[in-house]
């Protein structure tokens, strides 16, 4: 477990930038222990915990990009049709054999190794085969055509993959084609969630009057899964301070990090804010971010904690916000922001300065060809369906005051948020 001190950080009682929020994170937080060696098929999803450095070249040796024929290029007409004859034939996996003589061609196929002294090849639809078996081969090509060269991908002892690297599909085929057949990587964090307040019911049980169904659970669920982070549920606590500082006591122990959502505003029936003032040490409170200001952050029995808001959009937001590069810190990666894309608002929308804010959108095409924003009609933070039935966030940043349609914004995609 990562142990933080009750003095790791400096709460003050302004609104706090999202910004600093995530800088005060990366500066105090320390990386949990623990790594293990998994295959490379296992490990999509897992941060690198050593960096990569190529045991080989990539590709190992000089060959042919295309089907076709490979030629010396000083055996070729600047100007005109030369004609060559074939001489050998080298396929993928297979040793070329001796050296041609000069003035002849090889056939050759995608992958196949260039035979020695060869250094340039044509496409086969580009050439004309004569009846006597040799070919005709077009001016014009440019010395080293479709020929891929040893360690033109990586070379051997270069840098393949970086220390915190998020590993993926992609990063697992480059690790496999260099020959490395297991990795090390961080341990799984450990994350123990759990709602409270009276007024909520796990789906599956009769629903109370006055009470509704938990949906809280079930996103923060669903976002540490797709963090690779293993998920104890703790289910509701009730609003009880005692009971809720127990259970953060008890959680904080055993998991690497731990989240609730509600309890953390003004009201008389928010325990969960008391709750880490009275068992632990408060980091930061209120966020300058909407939807979801009242975010608490604090360590508790030497493990991070963050109590969410009680509405489920600012639970997805602040998630996103704080407790993604949260996980990052904690996992040692390298933290990688939402990739932010340019696009046309399609919307009136006023705000404060002095806060960010993310707006639920969907996109859709112009006759022009642009993409352009159309925010959902209810904003609500208890609305749901305004991520269901959306694409993504138009970020507002802090100095902005109003965004008028034909604007340009910068979209965050749901999808692109890992």
């Amino acid at each position: 477990m990562a142990q933080l001190g009750k003095d790791s950080f400096s709460a003050g009682g302004a609104l706090m930038p999202v910004f600093e929020a995530v800088e005060l994170l990366f500066a105090r937080v320390p990386c949990v222990e623990g790594v293990e060696t998994v295959g490379v098929a296992d490990a999509e999803g897992r941060i690198l915990a050593q960096a990569l450095e190529a045991p080989i070249d990539l590709p190992g040796f000089d060959n042919s990009a295309v089907d076709g024929y490979a030629v010396r290029f000083h055996d070729l007409s600047p100007d005109a049709e030369t004609i060559l004859s074939v001489e050998g034939r080298v396929a993928a996996g297979h040793a070329p054999g001796p050296a041609p003589a000069a003035g002849k061609a090889v056939r050759i196929f995608t992958g196949a190794a260039m035979p020695e002294g060869m250094d340039t090849v044509f496409m086969q639809e580009d050439c004309r085969v004569l009846d006597d078996g040799s070919v005709g081969l077009p001016p014009g090509l440019e010395q080293g055509a479709n020929r891929r060269l040893r360690g033109e991908d990586i070379a051997k002892g270069e840098a393949a993959l970086a220390r915190g690297r998020l590993l993926r599909p992609e990063d697992l085929g480059l690790a496999a084609a260099l020959g490395v057949d297991r990795l090390q990587v961080r341990r799984r964090l450990k994350a123990a969630i759990f709602s409270t307040g009276d007024e909520i019911v796990s789906p599956g049980e009769p629903l109370r009057q006055a009470a509704v169904y938990d949906a809280n659970r079930f996103v923060l669920h669903g976002l540490l899964r797709r963090q690779g982070v293993d998920v104890t549920d703790l289910g509701i606590l009730i609003d009880d301070p005692d009971k809720i500082g127990q259970a953060l006591r008890d959680a904080a122990r055993t998991h690497d990090l731990v989240l609730t959502s509600g309890g953390v505003s003004t009201g008389e029936e928010d325990h969960v804010k008391a709750a880490i003032a009275q068992n632990g040490s408060m980091v930061f409170w209120r966020l300058a971010i909407k939807p979801g200001r009242p975010v608490a952050m604090g360590v508790i029995e030497g493990a991070p904690f963050v109590g969410l808001p009680g509405n489920p959009v600012a639970v997805f937001v602040t998630f996103i916000y704080v407790v993604r590069p949260l996980i990052a810190a904690l996992s040692g990666a390298v933290h990688e922001p939402a990739p932010l894309l340019p696009v046309r608002s399609g919307f009136a929308y006023k705000k404060k300065k002095g806060r960010r804010e993310y707006v639920r959108v969907s996109l859709w095409r112009d006759a022009s060809g642009e993409m352009v924003a159309e925010k959902y009609p209810v904003e609500g933070a208890a609305v749901l369906t305004s991520l269901t039935r959306t694409h993504g966030f138009v970020e507002l940043p802090e100095d902005a005051t109003s965004v008028a349609p034909g604007d340009k914004v910068a979209y965050i995609d749901y999808g692109l948020i890992r």
